[in-house]
């Protein structure tokens, strides 16, 4: 049970680290008070531009995928590692418990647990993306379908198809879903904002 506790509070304290929010400060920019508030890639980027979208969003991908791929060397279990850096990002303990919404701390523990399912899952969030302009609707797509794959990975016998791997997903599915609440309100009234591929 020690082993357990240990690896959920590792993974959430580094999950935690909010680099949108460190990023923002950097610019004298509260990110939480701009654009949708969130902390995420996809608010730097709307308010900060795509460098500071995409480096935010490579170091909240690494705050999963570092602590997941080293956790057996560290004698920690690795999914656990990564369910709490999920949790660490969703619900910060440096900002009070609130942060942002998991889905590249997510990909980043994915490519570290099972990285066919996570190529696939790249794949179907762009694709989403670019079709609909909505990142949320990507994101609530493929929260849907991450333990289907798994699933699949089971049936084609992948190492990656196993039933924590696919109890990670079904969790941490129904936590994104569960933050982007709010984005399925603005979705079904035609208000959420779209993602802009070019700016200016």
């Amino acid at each position: 049970m020690m082993s357990y506790l240990l690896s959920l509070l590792f993974g959430f304290f580094i999950g935690g680290l909010p680099f949108g929010f460190l990023i923002g400060k950097t610019k004298g920019i509260d990110i939480r008070r701009e654009g949708s508030g969130n902390i995420g890639a996809t608010n730097v980027y709307r308010v900060l531009g795509p460098f500071y979208g995409i480096f935010t969003l490579i170091l909240d991908g690494l705050k999963g995928f570092l602590p997941t791929l080293f956790a057996s060397s560290l004698s920690l279990i690795g999914v656990l590692v990564g369910a709490g850096a999920v949790l660490g990002h969703l619900f910060s303990p440096y900002l009070r418990f609130k942060g942002g919404k998991g889905v590249t701390t997510t990909f980043g523990v994915l490519l570290a647990l099972a990285p066919v399912s996570f190529l696939l899952g790249v794949f179907l969030w762009f694709l989403i993306a670019f079709l609909s302009s909505y990142a949320s609707m990507a994101s609530l797509i493929m929260a849907i379908t991450f333990p289907f794959l798994i699933l699949l990975s089971m049936a084609v016998g992948l190492k990656e198809g196993n039933l924590p791997n696919l109890l990670f997903t079904i969790g941490i599915g129904i936590g994104i879903i569960f933050m982007h609440r709010g984005n399925i309100k603005r979705l079904r009234r035609g208000e959420e904002p779209k993602l802009k591929w070019r700016r200016g």
